[in-house]
C-alpha cells in the first residue's frame, strides 16, 4: 500500500536528526520524491504521532492527499520530532527501519 521504500523513510530519519546541518540536504532528498511518496510520508508521521491508527493507514493515505494545503516538504521540516514520529509510524505499521538505518550508516 505505501509507494515510499524503507530505504528511503530511513534515510529521511537519519537526516532529520541532523537537521540543523541537513536542512538543505532533506529539502533536496523531498524534492526527488514522487507526490505518492511524500504522501506516504505525511501519513507514516501522522500514524507515528498517533494521529491515525495504523489499520487506518488508507484514511490517512486519503486525507494526506486531500488535505495538502503547504507543500509537503515545508509541512514535514516544520514538524518537531519528524524522525521519531517516522520511526513510531513504520513500528506501528508492522515494517522496521532497523536494517535500512544500519546500511546507511554503514555507507557514511
Amino acid at each position: 500500500m505505501l509507494e515510499i521504500t524503507p530505504w528511503k523513510v530511513a534515510q529521511v530519519v537519519l537526516m532529520g536528526r541532523e537537521l540543523d546541518r541537513a536542512e538543505g540536504e532533506l529539502r533536496g532528498f523531498f524534492e526527488r520524491l514522487t507526490d505518492d511518496e511524500m504522501i506516504d510520508l505525511v501519513a507514516i508521521m501522522w500514524i507515528g504521532r498517533e494521529s491515525f491508527e495504523p489499520e487506518d493507514l488508507a484514511e490517512a493515505l486519503k486525507t494526506a492527499r486531500d488535505e495538502r494545503s503547504t507543500p509537503s516538504a515545508d509541512y514535514l521540516l516544520g514538524t518537531p520530532h519528524l524522525s521519531d514520529h517516522l520511526e513510531n509510524g513504520m513500528d506501528a505499521l508492522g515494517i522496521s527501519l532497523v536494517d535500512a538505518e544500519d546500511d546507511l550508516m554503514a555507507r557514511q
